[in-house]
């Protein structure tokens, strides 16, 4: 059934038409789940909200008050809708000394008093701060709490007594063992037999909550044949037991520390909560500021009623959760259910066993240790922060145990961030050059382990530098800039290369800071190559040959990307597949593949003076390109693709201006290709009319005709012709203008721009 909104009210309409349907009110939309839900619940709630409130010296009736208002009014205000709050475990020691020192009417105040802290820290909106906590500390709490619940119960089982800690339950557990009850464990065991079979029983069975199911067939049958085990027992009525709260007397700054103290340790017990049960259901997320003005205002009017402090318990919603609770409305009821039965019905629930109690909670708490969650740490390297978590929350107490997490998590952010992985590499095979790597945030901190590194590379034995820092400080700069430049006065070269996302340059005198990734793989060689690394030769014997500058290239390649390519290319290494003949100018500026963002198997090239094609017969070499991309590839396109500033179409001019370059008969002939693209410019071509508007000077205009008429040729020629014609290959022209790095759509028509802004712009 879909989730309710909740902040939404459906009115009535009396004028509806005729055929519609009266939509239920919010309340009632998920009744049939959330009702069962909140029976179970208060099967939890009762026996817990007794036992804490008898381990913190408090009336045991103070505890199915806080029961009841943290159910009703918490419920009701609260910004987590599958929550359930009531007295928590985690407070039992703070209220125990409270009440020892002030008394209870005092320790009532401080709860009254506490609540409005809590209020005011929602009105401030600062609930937020929850969502702060790593994930893998909620999820070892959650396990240390199951873990906590199933040593205690385990007592209450076998017929005994649980102590007031985990690490003592764990100690007297053999000796509860061998004084066990045997009727106790026997009703306890069945409660945990009949939950663990209920998956399996028809769907028509498990309509009925499994929880619900079998504290009820379990109880009747512990009056048939164990009627003298151990049962729920109170005295007196729940109203009785309301008492207004008086003043501490004097202390007054214990009294405030108290109230802070119990503020804080409630806020933080409920987000913590709040943030563990949304990670359980796939409904709608809490909302942390509201979930502290509705625990602040439980704790109001539990403390003004003589009740215990109210938190968001995890035990209570996780059994919400489980029982099929879909909304708010379950809570609520829960809250009435402890009202109304502890009012009216107390002999019904003296019937329940404690036992069957403690089986119920037996499967609830394995349930929150999930080993999945073990799993994920360990892939995710915090397996520590979860066993520490976990240990501490069960040895100590949920607060500390969450604290100390929280810390030790921190602790190893902190460790990752800032440490720089520096290794040095020998080189494999001569020439090759030393090789030093640097990854993560490069600050002060990795100094002593970046000198190391650095002054294990010998004197005199060419290095690269491998920058792949995140984050740089002037600091760290300044290190590697002195061992570079002492380096160097060895003889030796220091190649820089920066593939991180921070600039090398930017640490000399600006403020480190994060920046956007740049994703660019193909900077020029010269912008990372220093002259004195191509020509650098051996000054003795002069028989070794320099370091030239495509062999580096190829040494950072395999470097940097064989290992990222070869994937790649797995399936291409039979065969090849691409979509589009790309003719392009042999000009060393264009990159068909960068501009076009793709990659191998993408593009068939086919790269000559001026990007011409030519008239079928005058060149066997295009010919046979066109026919293999068209008839034996299958393209889908071709693209013809001319670019600014060309040193083909300044040749065209030149020549038509009687001062052709002298580059041979050879030269002199191919340029017969592109002639005719001059007439068409000096006749008033629609493209060169077109570049000129766009404020492109006459060789680029020259440029753009000449790719509008070689997609004329295109269309002559025998084999493209009759593709195009029908539809097969579709030709594109496009001009990359070298300057602004952006690439035009060229038609026989005129030119448009292909980026948004420079359309903008133009």
């Amino acid at each position: 059934m879909p989730q309710p909104n909740e902040s939404a009210h459906v009115p009535t309409d009396a004028h509806s038409p005729p055929g519609t349907k009266d939509r239920k009110p919010p309340f009632l939309s998920n009744l049939g789940a959330d009702l069962p839900a909140s029976l179970v619940v208060f099967l939890v709630a009762l026996p817990l909200s007794l036992g804490i409130a008898a381990a913190s010296g408090a009336p045991v009736m103070a505890g199915l008050i806080a029961a009841a208002v943290g159910g009703i009014v918490a419920g009701t205000l609260g910004g987590s809708p599958l929550q359930v709050s009531g007295p928590a475990a985690g407070l039992t020691v703070v209220v125990a000394g409270l009440v020892d020192e002030f008394g209870w009417p005092a320790t009532c105040a401080i709860t009254a008093a506490a609540g409005v802290v809590q209020l005011l820290m929602g009105v401030s909106r600062i609930g937020r701060a929850a969502l702060a906590v790593s994930p893998v500390v909620v999820k070892a709490m959650l396990a240390g709490i199951g873990i906590t619940i199933i040593l205690q119960q385990l007592h209450v089982l076998l017929g005994g007594q649980a102590a007031g800690s985990a690490i003592e339950n764990l100690s007297a557990l053999p000796a509860a063992i061998t004084n066990v009850e045997l009727h106790s464990a026997l009703l306890g065991l069945a409660v945990v037999a009949i939950l663990l079979m209920w998956k399996f029983l028809p769907a028509a069975v498990r309509k009925i909550p499994g929880p619900l199911a079998a504290v009820v067939a379990v109880t009747a049958l512990s009056v048939a044949v164990a009627p003298s085990v151990e049962r729920i027992s109170f005295s007196g009525s729940i109203f009785d037991a309301i008492a207004l709260p008086s003043l501490p007397d004097g202390n007054w700054r214990a009294a405030a520390m108290a109230v802070i103290t119990v503020a804080l340790i409630a806020s933080i017990e409920s987000l913590l909560s709040a943030v563990a049960v949304d990670k359980m259901h796939g409904g709608s997320r809490t909302n942390l500021n509201r979930e502290l003005v509705g625990q602040g205002s439980a704790n109001m009017v539990s403390g003004m009623l003589g009740g215990l402090p109210v938190t968001g318990v995890i035990v209570r919603s996780a059994t919400n959760v489980e029982a099929g609770a879909k909304s708010r409305t379950s809570a609520i009821l829960h809250g009435v259910w402890v009202l109304v039965f502890s009012a009216l019905f107390a002999g019904l629930i003296q019937l329940i066993p404690l036992s069957v109690l403690a089986g119920l909670l037996l499967v609830i708490g394995a349930k929150l240790i999930k080993v999945a969650d073990i799993r994920t740490s360990l892939r995710t390297g915090d397996l520590l922060v979860y066993s520490v978590t976990l240990v501490c929350v069960v040895a100590l107490n949920l607060l500390e145990g969450v604290i100390i997490g929280l810390a030790l998590a921190a602790l190893c952010v902190l460790w990752r961030v800032l440490r720089a992985q520096i290794q040095a590499h020998a080189p494999s095979a001569e020439p090759l050059p030393w090789r030093v790597t640097i990854a993560g945030s490069c600050s002060f901190f990795a100094l002593p382990r970046l000198n190391r590194v650095l002054h294990s590379v010998p004197e005199g034995q060419d290095a690269v530098v491998e920058l792949n820092a995140d984050y740089l400080d002037h600091a760290f700069r300044e290190a590697l800039v002195a061992w570079q430049q002492q380096h160097r006065n060895t003889g030796a070269t220091v190649i820089l290369e920066e593939h991180g996302t921070t600039a090398f340059t930017d640490a000399e005198d600006n403020t480190p800071q994060r920046q956007d990734p740049r994703e660019f793989p193909l900077p020029p060689r010269t912008s990372w190559q220093p002259s004195e690394a191509v020509n650098k030769a051996e000054d003795d014997d002069g028989g070794q040959l320099p370091l030239r500058s495509v062999l580096l290239g190829i040494d950072k390649y395999h470097r940097r990307h064989a290992d990222k390519v070869r994937p790649l290319v797995q399936d291409l290494t039979e065969s090849q597949n691409p979509d589009t003949l790309f003719v392009a100018c042999v000009d060393s500026r264009v990159n068909p593949n960068l501009i076009t963002s793709s990659g191998p198997g993408d593009l068939l090239t086919l790269r000559n003076i001026g990007n011409v094609v030519c008239s079928d017969g005058h060149d066997a070499s295009i010919d046979s390109a066109l026919s293999f991309a068209v008839k034996g590839l299958s393209v889908d396109s071709i693209v013809i693709c001319g670019h600014s500033n060309c040193g083909a179409m300044k040749a065209v001019i030149a020549d038509a201006e009687g001062a052709a370059p002298a580059l041979g008969s050879g030269f002199d002939t191919w340029l017969e290709h592109a002639r005719p693209s001059y007439f068409a410019l000096l006749a008033g071509h629609p493209v060169a009319k077109a570049a000129e508007a766009h404020g492109y000077g006459q060789l680029d205009q020259l440029s753009m005709v000449n790719v509008a008429l070689q997609l004329r040729k295109l269309e002559e020629h025998p084999v493209t012709g009759p593709a195009i014609a029908s539809g097969l290959v579709q030709a594109t022209g496009l001009f990359y203008d070298i300057c602004t790095a952006r690439v035009v759509l060229v038609t026989p028509e005129g030119i448009e721009q292909l980026d948004p802004s420079m359309a903008l712009r133009s």
